[in-house]
């Protein structure tokens, strides 16, 4: 087919549709996910079949490459608003209809810092794998990651920091969760520039985790064990 004939698509199989739309995402096209996500369900397809099939695995492809550095960060970003675009449509539905979750997260940008695409991107990757995620924003002290904690009730917390000078508040937040007695409630992922792995250890995280795509590996892995310890 060239590049002149136009995609119809109305006029595709399910599988192809779901195949382009794994194409639009990782192109970035926002109109077109929606287009394939209404086509969707009209045809009849559960949201929850829609949100898995057509927009986490191809989210999952987007997330591979980026973590194999054939995508950067501005075209991982159009990519997930795509996704979110999607989402608008299927997160009423899913709602109504009671779709499993995978586990949900709370995150923030550590306080005294105001950078957020890492923290953004790690969030809309978590939503489009199926986690619900409740973002805090930038510059959040521990007071507001204590209040979203006890609120929320969520799986993981997660903190972002891009600078040197911020990155020791991390663990002030988990320094005062063990205060609290609050610790082994939740799973704590940590990320951003600076860190490394010999960093969240001695802050006491979970994991560090070097990109969004890895946040989200990570973050299912520990749901999985989590599940595992509940039915066991």
């Amino acid at each position: 087919m060239s590049d002149e004939e136009e995609i119809i698509l109305s006029e595709l199989s399910d599988d192809e549709l779901v195949q382009q739309m794994h194409d639009d995402l990782y192109d970035g096209l926002k109109e077109e996910i929606v287009e394939g996500t209404e086509i969707l369900l009209e045809r009849g397809w559960e949201p929850y079949e829609v949100l898995t099939k057509a927009l986490v695995e191809g989210m999952r492809i987007v997330g591979e490459d980026f973590r194999d550095g054939i995508l950067f960060v501005p075209e991982v970003l159009l990519s997930a608003n795509a996704m979110k675009a999607g989402m608008g449509i299927l997160r009423p539905l899913l709602i109504e209809t009671g779709a499993p979750k995978l586990g949900k997260m709370v995150v923030g940008t550590v306080k005294g810092d105001i950078h957020d695409i890492g923290k953004n991107l790690v969030g809309m990757m978590m939503e489009g794998a199926g986690f619900d995620v409740v973002d805090l924003g930038i510059n959040t002290p521990v007071e507001e990651y204590l209040e979203a904690l006890e609120r929320e009730q969520p799986d993981i917390l997660g903190m972002s920091a891009l600078l040197t000078t911020t990155m020791p508040y991390m663990k002030v937040v988990i320094d005062t969760l063990k205060e609290k007695g609050m610790r082994d409630d939740f799973i704590v992922l940590v990320g951003g520039a600076p860190l490394n792995e010999e960093f969240g250890k001695a802050i006491g995280a979970d994991a560090y985790c070097r990109d969004a795509a890895v946040a989200v590996e990570t973050a299912k892995d520990f749901m999985k064990r989590k599940h595992n310890q509940a039915s066991a």
